[in-house]
């Protein structure tokens, strides 16, 4: 944090560049609202709207976390008058991806940060202990967290599959070949220009470098950005809208 207060890229900072444009911030798994604070510090100095995408620690089922953001996304994007941006690291960048495939009437640009959304489950073997340890947790009762059905399943295939559709908005993904957590090579997504850093997994959103990729794409999304669409596009509709080709 020291690091990234000293840089210019945090220090030099245009108030009118975000222009009010909403940001719905999505953490990673178990991480909580709190690690993405410096993102939403950033960001309110420099116009941006961001809210917290109200996930908690993002521990729970894929399709009760989806539900959550869809509605904080649909919600940010009422309150601010257009689109909003979907910033998520890690589980919350898959999770982005889902909700801005589903919805992109409500979503003019998607920022994922060391997000497996090639294979959710090619994480470490210490975070898929951690995410099984949760599974047997709501087995014996524990209401909020991840279930079976969530790792293997129904569920599961529906997402992973989900995962794999075309986006229609802008984005980029941020991957590392540092990162000790997912493999960078899972963070390749063909429907995004992805853009490599120096940095650790969980110091994404500390480092400066970071910064610096999101500064002039969040402006121009900022830019290009007019009024929300009055769309009749639902999650069972937008499959047959025109899709942008990925790559």
């Amino acid at each position: 944090m020291p690091r990234l207060m000293r840089h210019p890229v945090w220090r030099e900072a245009d108030p009118d560049q975000g222009g009010g444009l909403g940001v719905v911030l999505v953490p990673g798994f178990g991480a909580g609202a709190t690690s993405l604070l410096p993102a939403a510090s950033w960001l309110r100095a420099r116009g941006y709207t961001p809210t917290n995408a109200g996930v908690g620690l993002t521990v729970g089922c894929t399709a009760d976390l989806l539900a959550k953001l869809l509605h904080s996304t649909e919600e940010h994007a009422e309150r601010t008058g257009r689109p909003v941006v979907l910033l998520g690291q890690s589980r919350g960048g898959g999770i982005a991806r889902l909700a801005a495939a589903r919805r992109p009437d409500l979503v003019c640009g998607l920022v994922m940060m060391g997000s497996p959304v090639l294979d959710p489950m090619g994480a470490h073997p210490s975070v898929m202990r951690v995410a099984r340890f949760l599974t047997r947790l709501a087995s014996a009762g524990v209401p909020g967290l991840l279930d079976d059905d969530c790792l293997s399943g129904p569920c599961f295939d529906e997402h992973i599959k989900d995962l794999t559709d075309p986006l229609r908005v802008p984005a980029i993904s941020i991957f590392s070949r540092r990162d000790g957590v997912v493999p960078w090579q899972l963070c390749q997504d063909p429907c995004a220009d992805c853009v490599e850093v120096y940095s650790t997994h969980t110091g994404m959103g500390f480092d400066p470098a970071v910064y610096e990729v999101l500064g002039p794409v969040l402006a121009s999304w900022a830019q290009e950005t007019g009024t929300i669409r009055a769309s009749s596009t639902t999650p069972s509709s937008t499959s047959s809208s025109p899709s942008v080709p990925c790559g």
